[in-house]
């Protein structure tokens, strides 16, 4: 279905796969890293970024989303990369591992560890941030944006350190949550979210110290699902790939090398 992906690098194959209401993007501070020693695929979901949505009658959950990168990768002639997600892509991400269809899965902060309002908690809050990018007019973005006090703003809850973020990522990252045409369908979704059957292939799960999304105390679900140790993201948010490159970057790569 022609979905938007970047490709760098050499070596066995690794895809990327982002939050809701992100793109390929998010990615960015750690690609060059694991170019170094990965094939890396950091590709938009259907519906978000700059990929075209899911065909008409085609329903937005992680099944149907697992579904495309499935696909995207035949397509690619890649077969059973390793994967990596954040968020809705860390769920997909484990959602291929249960499959058997991927070599390794990588997941930070993976969606679906949730317990009793935690669920509601995070689809109040991502709801939020949405209608807030909807609600700013275009022309204010930018400045915002500019100033580190916009930043906090704008990114604080999905980032532990919004300072590092560029006026330009920011930016870029606000228009995307506002213009997913998928968003509000995936999120949905969420409601019927609940961890996947065990993984068929070897996973590491890891989580942002500071979460505000996804409170770390999820990750104590996500170990016993797991039966393994879940890292914990030293001074990292939600989205953890601007909080800190390299650690994002190793724990990558060490949960790619099987």
């Amino acid at each position: 279905m022609g979905l938007v992906y970047e490709r760098r690098g050499s070596g066995e194959p690794l895809v990327l796969l982002h939050g809701i209401g992100h793109r390929w993007q998010a990615w960015e501070p750690v690609m060059g890293a694991l170019a170094e020693r990965r094939d890396v695929i950091a590709v938009d979901f259907p519906g978000f970024g700059a990929s075209p949505p899911l065909p008409g009658g085609t329903p937005y959950n992680a099944q149907t989303l697992a579904d495309s990168i499935e696909r995207f990768c035949a397509e690619l002639g890649v077969v059973k990369p390793h994967v990596a997600g954040n968020s809705l892509g860390g769920y997909v991400a484990l959602t291929l591992a249960a499959r058997g269809t991927v070599r390794t899965a990588t997941a930070l902060s993976p969606a679906g560890f949730w317990a009793g309002a935690e669920a509601t908690y995070a689809r109040v809050l991502l709801k939020a941030l949405r209608r807030a990018t909807e609600a700013m007019p275009d022309e204010s973005i930018e400045p915002a944006a500019r100033t580190w006090a916009g930043r906090v703003v704008t990114m604080g809850l999905i980032v532990a350190r919004p300072a590092r973020k560029t006026p330009e990522a920011t930016v870029a990252d606000m228009r995307g949550l506002r213009d997913a045409v998928g968003f509000a369908e995936t999120l949905e979704s969420f409601k019927a979210v609940v961890p996947p059957a065990r993984p068929k292939v070897p996973v590491t799960i890891a989580w942002g110290e500071h979460d505000r999304v996804l409170p770390r105390r999820q990750a104590v679900r996500a170990a016993k699902w797991s039966e393994r140790r879940v890292l914990l993201l030293k001074g990292c948010g939600h989205v953890p790939m601007s909080d800190d490159p390299a650690l994002v970057a190793r724990v990558l790569l060490d949960g790619s090398a099987g």
